[in-house]
């Protein structure tokens, strides 16, 4: 009989304890369903890839050539998760036609990083250095005030033009980067554009075989802008 009832008593204290357990894992499934989604943090690992931004001429628009046989393309397919390639590049743009447009593409892609390279349409036209400096400054204070990083790509013209022109179109590269502390690419066309093999038949536009060694011209430069922010992105 004793024992009986000692049974009986176990089992009714088993029970009891079973219940109050799934009590509270009831309790506690219900807190981490019902607690919010911290919305901030997930935003910014949304965000966190970098956005890239070029802002060029034919040199960057894949004139007369295949589109992804670009130096642009071939940045784009060596950061396919680490970041956003934008090419908001025309053929035949000068820095005024640049200005123009540059608010609106600053506020539909939100760059981190601008490439503007631009300059070079100025130069064949013989437009004054000066106009072109004052456009390129204005992209690149609006991009300072978005908050991107700007590398600036130099672009020179040929010789033709008279030393005078010469050097002052290609000093003003020199002076925006200096008066505003962006990082330079001296020379886009550095080691191409005096290789007839490299350039096209009109000797201003490089070839499908030349991107790939503008890639690595613009990377030496871009590659310590990058890093801090893809690494922030991990």
């Amino acid at each position: 009989m004793k024992r009986g009832i000692l049974v009986a008593w176990q089992k009714a204290a088993w029970r009891e304890h079973y219940r109050i357990l799934t009590l509270w894992l009831g309790v506690l499934i219900a807190t981490l369903v019902a607690a919010p989604v911290n919305a901030e943090s997930v935003d910014s690992d949304a965000g966190s890839a970098p956005t890239l931004l070029v802002m060029g001429d034919s040199l960057s628009a894949a004139y007369n050539i295949e589109r992804d046989e670009s130096w642009v393309a071939l940045l784009e397919e060596r950061l396919p998760e680490a970041a956003t390639v934008v090419n908001a590049s025309i053929s035949g743009e000068t820095t005024s036609g640049g200005v123009q447009r540059f608010d609106d593409l600053l506020g539909q892609h939100e760059p981190d990083i601008v490439l503007l390279e631009l300059g070079g349409n100025d130069g064949l036209r013989g437009l004054p250095p000066q106009q072109m400096q004052a456009n390129l400054a204005t992209m690149i204070e609006a991009s300072q005030a978005a908050d991107a990083e700007v590398l600036l790509l130099g672009i020179d013209i040929p010789p033709n033009y008279g030393a005078a022109y010469r050097e002052a179109f290609t000093t003003v590269y020199h002076d925006l980067a200096d008066t505003y502390g962006v990082t330079l690419v001296p020379f886009l066309l550095e080691g191409i554009a005096t290789d007839d093999a490299l350039m096209q038949d009109d000797g201003i536009h490089p070839t499908a075989e030349a991107q790939p060694i503008i890639l690595e011209t613009v990377w030496d430069k871009l590659e310590g802008i990058m890093a801090p922010r893809v690494s922030a992105g991990r």
